[in-house]
């Protein structure tokens, strides 16, 4: 996840409708970089090229020798969020070795239920290994004795807000695995809301969730071409803040400023 994301650099243009999609999806961009706030349900990649991705629609920023952004890491398909590009591939270089070198601050929003949570930061550490729930869907587990591909994973969370049954959580992952935050977090026996692999509830109060409730609110990282640390963050969607509505919990003020 944090060595650079491989891709097709085949020229795929897109239409005006995607180019114009794409492009009212920018929080951020300078001559180095592209950020993002990606809506929930829109894949960064997959492995057909046709598909419509981030990836993909990334041909909307092409330059004239057909060159275009590179990504630098990943998001799962039905998270939110910030997500960043690179303008060229030595800034997209620097920047994914600063995602290897564990140099990036990310910092997702959670609605999460199960047990009342103490106060203050937890750290949740345990090693996570890849497993094939079934053919054609890669899941991550608890990592067992004799794992070949057992990974270490460090998560960290802050109670933010809470109604004794479902929780709204600051979390920090510390180490960047696949599903790290959701699969940690399941363990743990908080499940985040509208997570269909992990435990999961699809309603609250009788009312559908209608996707995964984990937002991506920013990046801090170290500028791959201007140089000095920079942080984009993304404002907490529309659905979220209606399932925080729905659930009654109170945004706290620095945040509900953020997300007007």
């Amino acid at each position: 996840m944090t060595k650079g994301v491989k891709r097709n650099y085949e020229a795929m243009p897109v239409s005006e409708e995607d180019a114009a999609y794409v492009r009212a999806l920018v929080i951020h961009e300078d001559s180095g970089v592209l950020a993002f706030n990606k809506p929930s349900g829109l894949p960064v990649q997959t492995r057909n090229p046709e598909d419509r991705t981030l990836d993909r629609l990334l041909a909307a920023f092409a330059r004239s020798n057909g060159k275009r952004p590179r990504l630098v890491h990943r998001l799962d398909a039905q998270t939110s969020g910030v997500i960043v590009a690179c303008k060229t591939q030595p800034a997209a270089a620097a920047l994914s070795e600063a995602f290897a070198e564990r140099l990036v601050s990310k910092t997702y929003y959670a609605i999460v239920t199960g047990s009342p949570l103490a106060e203050g930061e937890t750290e949740f550490s345990m090693p996570l290994a890849r497993h094939i729930a079934r053919p054609g869907l890669e899941l991550m587990r608890a990592a067992r004795p004799g794992d070949q591909n057992s990974q270490a994973a460090v998560t960290r969370w802050r109670l933010l807000a809470s109604n004794g049954q479902t929780h709204l959580l600051e979390v920090e992952p510390q180490t960047g695995r696949m599903h790290q935050i959701r699969v940690h977090l399941s363990i743990e026996g908080r499940p985040i809301l509208g997570d269909p692999y992990y435990g999961g509830a699809s309603t609250l109060k009788g009312e559908a969730v209608s996707r995964l409730m984990l937002h991506a609110a920013s990046l801090d990282f170290p500028h791959p071409t201007a140089g000095g640390r920079f942080v984009v963050k993304a404002p907490l969607p529309v659905d979220f803040r209606a399932v925080l509505s729905a659930a009654g919990l109170d945004l706290p003020p620095d945040l509900a400023l953020a997300a007007s």
